[in-house]
């Protein structure tokens, strides 16, 4: 499964809440379930990559968290994985890869209004170039409209939660076929 949402809406804030304040420093298996936040993956090269660009950075940050997902696919287990980065591509890409290793690729979006994903950046001082924030909020609106009108391809399912909602989130529950059933508060 995928979680995603524009930067600052609160998806690593949600992962760090139901598993806990290690999340962003290595994926972590809870039950048969893998938790990877796409932070893991930066942090492993922020002292090595400094020398290079953003985007030769990117290249390796996104190598790097797709690694970990297909690790862990490839090991049976179910995965929730933060991927702000919402485009077309990148989730066919994803739906590929989950379906090489037997699953299916489900999203759950968090969906934040731009104003409040801003604040959030501001709140965890980490801001995206605001070149780049609206190239994310163009995607994400895109995506969330379709998916509002029942187009969640390539996504076997999907999910839209907003930020009162994920407050009330208490797990997340795969069934045996490590697709996720619909995110429930409980």
């Amino acid at each position: 499964m995928i979680l995603t949402g524009l930067p600052g809406a609160g998806k690593t804030t949600l992962l760090r809440r139901l598993y806990g304040p290690d999340v962003e420093r290595l994926p972590i298996t809870a039950g048969t379930t893998v938790v990877i936040d796409s932070s893991q993956a930066r942090r492993q090269w922020d002292d090595r990559l400094t020398w290079a660009p953003y985007r030769v950075r990117r290249v390796f940050i996104f190598a790097t968290h797709v690694k970990h997902i297909r690790r862990a696919l490839a090991g049976g287990h179910a995965v929730i994985a933060h991927q702000r980065g919402c485009g077309r591509h990148v989730l066919y890409w994803f739906a590929g890869l989950a379906r090489l290793h037997g699953a299916s690729l489900q999203l759950l979006l968090l969906d934040a209004p731009a104003d409040e994903a801003l604040a959030g950046q501001v709140a965890r001082g980490r801001m995206v170039p605001a070149r780049t924030f609206d190239r994310h909020r163009r995607r994400w609106e895109s995506l969330l409209a379709r998916v509002k009108n029942g187009d969640h391809a390539p996504a076997a399912g999907a999910r839209v939660i907003d930020r009162a909602e994920a407050c009330l989130l208490e797990a997340i529950v795969f069934d045996d076929s490590r697709a996720p059933a619909p995110p429930r508060a409980d």
